[in-house]
Order: structure tokens, then C-alpha cells, then sequence
């Protein structure tokens, strides 16, 4: 990862009246990030809508002919198709995810898999990754 120029960071949020993100947003916002944000749907059944995987698809798509790598930070299965059309368009896909919530198949597909450990974690300890990083929107 050493020798390369972040281009761009890009953090997908769901919003719950129930949890307030706020410092958390404004983390990211500080530290270079693009934050794009949804409420959390609630469907008439109760039940809860409230993902990114169609935006984080397109955006990803829409970006991939100007990039060398993209970075997925997930473990979502679902992410495979797109992971696999982002490498035959010639682009390196990196996944970071937890291992214990990774699909097998994401892992298979990327072009390097990278687990989420205790040292990639924001903590009070730890600065953010993007600290002094080049992030342009």
C-alpha cells in the first residue's frame, strides 16, 4: 500500500433516529472521507430497509476506468459479481473485511483479501488511516 496516492475515500452510512452518528460523521468528514448518508427505512411489515450496495455498485462502476485499485471495505457476498467486473475492466479490488463476517467467495474473488484486525480499528490509540493521506473529492 506503501507509494500510493489515496484518490478517493467515499463512507456509505444508513442513518436510525434511534443512534446518533453524529461524531462519527464528522469523524470521517475530518479525515478526508466523503460521507453519503440515507435514513434507515422502515417498511410498512416493520421490517428495515437500509443498504448501500446498489450505490456503492455504481459509484464503483463509475469510477473504475480512471482508478488502478479500489478498496471494498465489506465482507458481503453480493459484492462478488461486482468485484469480478471491476477486475476484467482492469482494475485491482482489494477487500477489507472482518474475517468472521466475510463471505468465502468475496475473499476468493478479490484480488488480495486483507482482514480487519485490532490495528486497522479507529481507536483512541490509533489514528485514522486517512491522517495526512491525499483525499480529494
Amino acid at each position: 500500500m506503501q507509494g500510493r496516492s489515496l484518490v478517493r475515500a467515499v463512507a456509505y452510512v444508513v442513518q436510525s433516529p434511534e443512534v446518533d452518528q453524529t461524531k462519527f460523521i464528522s469523524m470521517l468528514k475530518q479525515t478526508g472521507y466523503e460521507v453519503k448518508s440515507k435514513e434507515l427505512r422502515i417498511r410498512p411489515d416493520g421490517s428495515a430497509k437500509g443498504d448501500w450496495d446498489m450505490g456503492i455498485a455504481i459509484d464503483a462502476i463509475s469510477i473504475a476506468d480512471k482508478l488502478d485499485v479500489i478498496a471494498l471495505v465489506s465482507g458481503d457476498g453480493d459484492f462478488v459479481e461486482l468485484v469480478n467486473m471491476l477486475k476484467a475492466r482492469g482494475a485491482r479490488v482489494e477487500v477489507y473485511a472482518f474475517p468472521q463476517s466475510t463471505a468465502d467467495e468475496l475473499q476468493h474473488s478479490a484480488t488480495e483479501y486483507y482482514e480487519i484486525g485490532p490495528e486497522l480499528l479507529l481507536t483512541e490509540r490509533h489514528s485514522s488511516p486517512l491522517a495526512g493521506a491525499n483525499a480529494s473529492q
